[in-house]
C-alpha cells in the first residue's frame, strides 16, 4: 500500500453539483497528495470502485488556504472543474464559518462565495480566447473552427469545443462528442458542448467531458458555452443554462466568468485498506 495512506483506510466524501458527481479526498492533514492515476481509475469505476465524473483532492495551501487537484475517471488530470470547486468551497465554508474563500487550482486562484439565497458561486477567471491558450494545434480563429458544425473554441483552464445546434435534445452526444474529443485541432483533447437557444438569455446544453464521457452537468463547459454564445452575438453576458442535471447561472463580468448553482454533500465513507492495497 502507498505509504502516504494509513492502515486504517482513506476517508473520502461523495458530492455533486447538478448530478455532476465527485469523490473528494481531504489531504490537508497529510504530508503529500495521495491520488495517483491508478487510484483515480480504480475509484472512478462505478462497478468496482465508487464512481465519479471527477475526483477532487483538497490540499493545504499557503497561509491557511487550500489547493485543489482534479482527476478524470480514466486516470488523467483535469485542469479545471467548476462544479467540484463549488462543492469543495461549500464544504470548507461550512466547516470554517466563512462565506468567501480563495482556492488555488491549476487554473489559478479562484474566489468562491455563498450568496444570500444559499447558492454557491465561483469566479472561474477570464476565458482563454486565443488559439494558443485554448490550446489549438494551429493558429485559427477560435470563433469559427474548421470543423463540421462551425463550433467555437474556448479555454476555461481546460479546452472546450462548443456547437450551437437547433435542438440539443436531438444530438448524438456520445457519437459526436467522442469523435470531436480527439480531433487533431485539440492537442490536449477537448470537452464538447452542444447548446440550443430556448430564450433570449437561456440555453439548453448537453456535454461530453474528455476523459469521462457524458455527464449530467459541467461547470467549466457551461462557462465556455455562455462565453461562446455571447461572442457569437446570441445572448448577453448573463445567461441561464439548463443541463441534464439542472440549471446553472453564468455571468461573464469584468473580473471573470461567475458560475452559480446548488451543491450537495451526499455521504462520507472510508476506503478499506484491502481495497487500497489492491489498487496500488
Amino acid at each position: 500500500m502507498n505509504a502516504r495512506i494509513p492502515d486504517t483506510g482513506l476517508p473520502f466524501m461523495k458530492m455533486h453539483g447538478l448530478g455532476n458527481d465527485f469523490v473528494v479526498i481531504d489531504s490537508r492533514g497529510r504530508g503529500a497528495a495521495v491520488t495517483t492515476p491508478a487510484l483515480a481509475r480504480a475509484l472512478g469505476d462505478r462497478n468496482r470502485g465508487v464512481g465519479f465524473d471527477q475526483l477532487a483532492e483538497i490540499r493545504a495551501g499557503d497561509e491557511g488556504g487550500i489547493s485543489l487537484d482534479f482527476w478524470n475517471s480514466d486516470g488523467s488530470r483535469a485542469g479545471a472543474c467548476g462544479n467540484a470547486t463549488r462543492c469543495v468551497a461549500d464544504f470548507v465554508m461550512r466547516d470554517t464559518g466563512q462565506d468567501r474563500i480563495a482556492i488555488r487550482t491549476a487554473r489559478g486562484e479562484l474566489v468562491a462565495l455563498r450568496r444570500a439565497d444559499g447558492l454557491v458561486s465561483v469566479n472561474m477567471g477570464q476565458p482563454q480566447l486565443d488559439w494558443a491558450e485554448v490550446p489549438l494545434s494551429d493558429a485559427l480563429d477560435t470563433l469559427h473552427l474548421p470543423i463540421s458544425g462551425d463550433p467555437v473554441a474556448v479555454g476555461m483552464g481546460n479546452p472546450h469545443c462548443v456547437f450551437f445546434v437547433p435542438d440539443a435534445e436531438a444530438v448524438d452526444v456520445a457519437g459526436l462528442g467522442s469523435r470531436v474529443e480527439h480531433d487533431p485541432l485539440f492537442p490536449q483533447s477537448t470537452n464538447v458542448e452542444f447548446a440550443s437557444m430556448t430564450a433570449p438569455d437561456r440555453l439548453r446544453m448537453r456535454v461530453w467531458e474528455r476523459g469521462t464521457g457524458i455527464t449530467l452537468a459541467c461547470g467549466s463547459g457551461a462557462c465556455a458555452t455562455a462565453v461562446a454564445a455571447h461572442r457569437r452575438g446570441l445572448t448577453g453576458r448573463h445567461v441561464l443554462l439548463d443541463l441534464d442535471g439542472g440549471t446553472l447561472e453564468i455571468d461573464w463580468r469584468d473580473d471573470g466568468v461567475w458560475m452559480t448553482g446548488p451543491t450537495a454533500h451526499v455521504f462520507d465513507a472510508v476506503l478499506t485498506p484491502a481495497y487500497l492495497s489492491a489498487t496500488a
